[in-house]
C-alpha cells in the first residue's frame, strides 16, 4: 500500500458538497430578492434567515446532509442515522440518500478507502482495529473487506516495528516482563495479532541487546 491519504480531507467529498450548498444559496437568494422569501418552485429551499426551517421533508433532509458533509465525510449509514434522529420521515430521507448517492457526494467505498489509509498511516491501526471502526460507522461488510484488504501483511508487520520502535524509549529501565507486557499491549490495542506482536517485539528487544535465551523464557511461541 503506497498511496497515502490524509483524512479528512478525500474523495472530494468537501468541495462537491460546497459546490451544491453554493448552488442552494444562489437560487435562495435570487428567490429572495424577487418577493423576499424563498420560492415554492423549482424545489428551492428556504432561506435561512428569517424564514424557518426548509418546509418539505426533503428540503430539510437534502439541508442537514449539505451541512454534515460540508464538514467532513460521511458513510450513507450516518447520515441515515443523522436523518432520523431529526424526524425525518423514512421515505423522504432514502429519497435524498439516494441522489446523493447518484451524484457522489456518499461514497462509502471511498470513505472507507480514506478511512484506512488515514488511520493506518497516522495512528499505526491494523487491520482488524480498521475493520471494527468502519463496521460501526456502518460501512457494508464487502466494502471494509476490499479496503482493509489493500493494507498487505508486510506493510502492517513493518508499521508494528515502528510503533514498537517509538516505545522502545519510554520503556528502557523497567523490567522485562514489564516492557514486555506494555509493548505487546500497545499492539494489541491496535488491533495486531498475537503472534504478529510477538514476534516484532522479540525482535526489537533482540536488536537492542536482550538476551535471546531468556526472551526465548518469556516469549516461547514468538
Amino acid at each position: 500500500m503506497t498511496r497515502r491519504t490524509e483524512w479528512p480531507d478525500s474523495a472530494g467529498f468537501d468541495s462537491a458538497a460546497g459546490d451544491a450548498e453554493n448552488r442552494s444559496r444562489r437560487s435562495r437568494g435570487a428567490a429572495s430578492e424577487k418577493d423576499g422569501t424563498a420560492g415554492d418552485g423549482g424545489g428551492s429551499v428556504p432561506s435561512r434567515a428569517g424564514s424557518g426551517p426548509p418546509r418539505t421533508p426533503e428540503e430539510q433532509a437534502r439541508a442537514i446532509c449539505l451541512r454534515l458533509l460540508t464538514g467532513s465525510p460521511r458513510t450513507r449509514r450516518q447520515l441515515a442515522d443523522a436523518l432520523r434522529e431529526r424526524g425525518i420521515p423514512d421515505e423522504a430521507a432514502e429519497e435524498v440518500l439516494a441522489r446523493f448517492e447518484d451524484v457522489g457526494l456518499i461514497n462509502d467505498a471511498a470513505f472507507a478507502d480514506a478511512w484506512v489509509e488515514s488511520r493506518h498511516h497516522g495512528r499505526g491501526l491494523a487491520r482488524r482495529a480498521l475493520a471494527r471502526e468502519l463496521r460501526t460507522k456502518g460501512v457494508d461488510s464487502a466494502l471494509i473487506d476490499e479496503a482493509v484488504g489493500r493494507l498487505d501483511a508486510e506493510q502492517e508487520e513493518s508499521t508494528a516495528r515502528e510503533l514498537v520502535d517509538r516505545k522502545l524509549r519510554t520503556t528502557r529501565g523497567l523490567d522485562r516482563d514489564k516492557r514486555l507486557r506494555r509493548l505487546a499491549g500497545m499492539l494489541a490495542r491496535k488491533g495486531y495479532p498475537e503472534g504478529l506482536a510477538l514476534r516484532v517485539v522479540r525482535r526489537a528487544l533482540e536488536e537492542e541487546g536482550e538476551d535471546p535465551d531468556l526472551l526465548d523464557h518469556h516469549l516461547p511461541d514468538a
